[in-house]
């Protein structure tokens, strides 16, 4: 992946899996950075939800459009506020998708595990964060292709390009995601869990609202 962007790519990735796969989809973090790189890219054809053309299909986040699941969607009887349910600790962490962006989750989901595509760039923000977004998308798309990280500190056309042309593999970023990922349920357990003693020290009713 070290052509520069612009160049036509379609056949760059021909021979991958079934021999269908010539696109290369790109996950930004928010629409105005998708269209960022979509233009240096040359990715111009407008659909919806994404941005389409040699070679590429740019789509974007909406910030978190996956998370982790509430207490009640990971055990039915942690829908009552109850001291004697707490601490929750929960052995599998699922993933659920916001209702809120749920749409342009499915647009996501379809271009990731679309059959055209052979392979996924994470151009989410540089950093934890960005890094947390794109792996839990990834995972709830239930997408297993190749993923290269873009990771760039500008958005200018020249960083873009550079960064396009130094792509690294997904796995050299696998120690930050599993500290995201840590830092994300240890958010969980904190705040859940005293959220609820809080409010049953202080009269709470003891049922989820």
């Amino acid at each position: 992946m070290g052509e520069a962007p612009g160049e036509d790519r379609r056949g760059g990735m021909e021979g991958r899996g079934s021999g269908r796969a010539s696109l290369l989809a790109v996950l930004a973090e928010k629409p105005s950075v998708a269209r960022d790189i979509a233009r240096v890219l040359g990715a111009q054809e407008r659909g919806d939800g994404f941005l389409r053309g040699n070679g590429y299909v740019v789509t974007w986040a909406i910030g978190h459009l996956v998370g982790l699941a509430q207490p009640h969607e990971i055990r039915p009887d942690w829908k009552r506020w109850s001291r004697s349910l707490l601490p929750m600790l929960p052995g599998d962490w699922p993933l659920v998708v916001s209702e809120q962006t749920r749409s342009q989750f499915d647009v996501v989901r379809r271009v990731l595990t679309s059959p055209d595509v052979g392979g996924v760039v994470c151009a989410t923000d540089a950093g934890r964060e960005g890094e947390l977004i794109f792996r839990y998308i990834y995972e709830a798309a239930g997408c297993r292709k190749p993923v290269r990280r873009l990771w760039v500190s500008s958005l200018t056309e020249r960083a873009i390009r550079d960064g396009f042309r130094q792509l690294k593999e997904g796995r050299e970023y696998d120690s930050l995601a599993s500290a995201a990922m840590g830092r994300s349920r240890a958010d969980w357990l904190v705040g859940m869990n005293l959220s609820r003693l809080y409010t049953l020290a202080h009269g709470g009713q003891g049922e989820m609202l």
